[in-house]
């Protein structure tokens, strides 16, 4: 089983990875105790914090309809839950 420092580890290592891609893709990600936060992939510091997980995922929907591109949600252990793509519309 893993514990919530792996599950962060493993997401800090996706978002090194995706860094320099064409698309700025935004994540509502768990954060610092009991908040969330919108991270872009390839950058450290998130975009936008939140206590509230929907106000994080309204703000990161608005961000990737406003880039043409994808807001990934994750649940609090990490996983993708749900998507919202914009890159066509």
């Amino acid at each position: 089983m893993t514990n919530k420092r792996d599950n962060q580890n493993d997401r800090d290592q996706y978002f090194k990875e995706r860094a320099g891609t064409d698309e700025a893709r935004f994540h509502v990600v768990p954060h610092e105790e009991e908040s969330w936060a919108v991270k872009v992939e390839g950058k450290e510091e998130p975009a936008y914090t939140s206590d509230s997980k929907s106000e994080a995922i309204k703000e990161a929907k608005r961000m990737a309809e406003e880039s043409k591109t994808i807001a990934y949600i994750h649940d609090d252990d990490g996983k993708i839950e749900r998507q919202h793509n914009y890159m066509e519309s």
